[in-house]
């Protein structure tokens, strides 16, 4: 199967190198790897243009934000199924799509999904988080508790038959698809019990308590919309599950 891989970026010139040299280095030969540029400034885009025709399509321009240039690259996308790799992550190591690809063709699923470790931004062999996604049922969304969205690979058709990323979210857009597919839609997924992305710490839906907000809002509004109830109290009880993620490594 073709698997397509999505990285946005936007100015991320010390980390967008380790994204893509992860990717290109999977011992997996059928990926199709895709890479958004927001006009970037900083020396990002050299940095992309350096490795050819080696990434499949490689697009710059403005965008209205991060879901927006996810968009972008699942519109572009002709694999099988899609992942979606952040500029600041990377896979563990090179055979993490081989994985993936069993996994799919193995149990006969709609998506696979896994678990990943936090990581410092100065020491990416220092781990300071893991995040478990075994925890996760489709009855967790309620409680603000999803598989990792960085492990997330799901079937091509299902972005064409239930939408994309909804633009109108700030933090928690990848939240609400996952309760989408998940949930409403009932897609079926397979779980690879092993940790296979590094995310170095530090990221939009991790900062401070502004964020957090913003965050745990979205959660609320994204099971609403896909008619699941929740309150304010079921959401907030994921925390405690996170402080023992601390002490998972």
């Amino acid at each position: 199967m073709k698997i397509s891989i999505i990285t946005v970026v936007w100015n991320n010139k010390n980390t967008i190198q380790d994204a893509i040299d992860s990717v290109l280095n999977q011992t997996y030969k059928d990926i199709e790897y895709i890479v958004i540029d927001g006009a970037s400034t900083d020396g990002t885009v050299e940095i992309i243009q350096s490795y050819g025709d080696r990434i499949s399509k490689f697009v710059s321009e403005s965008d209205k934000g991060l879901y927006d240039a996810m968009n972008k690259g699942i519109a572009l996308a002709t694999g099988d199924a899609i992942g979606i790799l952040n500029s600041d992550d990377f896979y563990t190591d090179e055979f993490v799509i081989e994985k993936i690809a069993k996994e799919f063709e193995s149990k006969h699923v709609d998506s696979v999904f896994a678990d990943l470790v936090y990581v410092k931004p100065d020491d990416v062999n220092k781990v300071v988080r893991y995040y478990d996604s075994s925890y996760f049922t489709p009855s967790k969304f309620a409680y603000g508790w999803m598989p990792a969205h960085p492990t997330f690979f799901v079937k091509r058709k299902y972005y064409r038959k239930y939408g994309v990323f909804k633009t109108d979210y700030k933090i928690a857009a990848d939240y609400e698809i996952l309760t989408r597919f998940l949930a409403k839609y009932s897609i079926s997924y397979s779980y690879l019990k092993e940790p296979i992305i590094k995310m170095r710490i530090g990221g939009i839906s991790t900062q401070g308590l502004k964020s957090n907000y913003i965050l745990n809002k979205e959660i609320i509004r994204a099971c609403k919309e896909n008619n699941i109830y929740t309150n304010w109290f079921m959401v907030l009880s994921k925390y405690p599950r996170k402080i023992l993620g601390l002490f998972q490594r």
